[in-house]
């Protein structure tokens, strides 16, 4: 990963908010920056390159030596307060208000008299939002990880009445696991007939039973990034209604594919799937939630595409677009996809599965 590349891509944003230096806390961020995936660190990212300083304890000093040659290492604890005594006396040093605590916040405050704290939220996080080729390359893998794992699971009849909903996720979830994923990206959302219209269900001991809409929401944790798709299945032939609701979904899903694209606003393209979904006379079912998100060494990270959203989308995000219609007491539909955002083109999904109602 090119890391290196990444920090003198943040120093021009800290030049830009009169910082001399960046005191950053959040591990996925520390990770982005440098490489290391210790459990605890801190990072100094400095306008001058010659300030970089990575602090950890003791436990980590080897590892942080290996992923993060390039870096002066300061091996203490606590790190924050160590990494930010290292900015010379009289600077100006950013630090995260966004994600710091406020105890946190006063243990640098303390370590660091004679240098001037302002805050700086977000930095970091936008530059992570638009992905590099390593990063997209490293997101495809763990959708096409997941993807096999479920079409694994549907060829050896895994989904079938019968079995519980707590079974058919943790199979799932072992089926990534064998396939090499670190784990699920997630807890998986395996949520059959009622169940099915409860967006965020949590698997219970529940039968699944014939004529259920079964919504498996899921995804992979690889090499530090992760995938997350929806799909909706039915356990034996769908009536009308089943049909009909997922036709819908699949149709308000396609419209919010082909929205997304650079420079779109983010409400826009949230409108272009929920708009279909209302005017099909389903306002008050349609999705409470928005319609999609960044996502790469977060399962959830910017942008955020809903109706209270703000901004754009830019090429070489990845994004995921997932509506969703939840019928109260009957069953819901959600279908979704990770997708990269190219510059002159439409978004380009990264997960595979065939996306028509499958009747299993």
């Amino acid at each position: 990963m090119p890391h290196p590349e990444r920090r003198d891509r943040l120093r021009p944003l800290l030049t830009a908010a009169g910082l001399d230096a960046l005191l950053v806390t959040d591990l996925l961020d520390v990770r982005y920056l440098t490489g290391f995936t210790g459990s605890n660190a801190a990072v100094v990212i400095g306008a001058d390159p010659t300030a970089d300083v990575l602090c950890t304890d003791g436990r980590y000093r080897l590892q942080a030596g290996e992923q993060a040659p390039d870096l002066e290492l300061l091996v203490e604890r606590p790190s924050a307060p160590a990494a930010g005594a290292s900015v010379p006396a009289g600077a100006t040093l950013g630090y995260p208000s966004d994600t710091i605590t406020v105890d946190g916040l006063a243990a640098v405050r303390d370590a660091v008299p004679g240098r001037r704290l302002r805050r700086a939220p977000g930095l970091v996080g936008r530059l992570r939002a638009v992905k590099d080729d390593g990063e997209v390359a490293a997101i495809r893998a763990a959708c096409a990880l997941a993807d096999t794992a479920l079409r694994e699971l549907l060829d050896a009849g895994g989904l079938r009445p019968g079995r519980t909903e707590r079974e058919v996720a943790l199979d799932l979830e072992d089926r990534m696991r064998r396939l090499g994923a670190r784990g699920p990206a997630f807890e998986t959302i395996l949520a059959a007939g009622a169940h099915s219209a409860v967006p965020h269900h949590r698997p219970t001991d529940a039968e699944l039973r014939r004529g259920d809409l079964v919504k498996i929401d899921f995804g992979a944790a690889l090499d530090g990034y992760h995938s997350d798709t929806t799909r909706t299945f039915c356990l034996g032939p769908a009536a009308d209604w089943q049909r009909d609701l997922h036709a819908l979904v699949d149709a308000a899903a396609a419209a919010g594919r082909a929205a997304l694209a650079d420079g779109a606003t983010v409400t826009d393209v949230d409108s272009a799937a929920r708009d279909l979904i209302s005017d099909a006379g389903y306002g008050e079912e349609e999705f409470p939630h928005g319609l999609g998100h960044g996502i790469g060494l977060a399962v959830h990270e910017p942008p955020w595409l809903s109706r209270t959203g703000t901004g754009a989308v830019a090429a070489g995000q990845v994004v995921t677009v997932e509506p969703g219609v939840y019928l109260g007491g009957r069953g819901g539909v959600r279908i979704e996809d990770v997708l990269h955002v190219e510059p002159g083109r439409p978004a380009v999904a990264l997960t595979t599965l065939p996306r028509e109602l499958v009747e299993v």
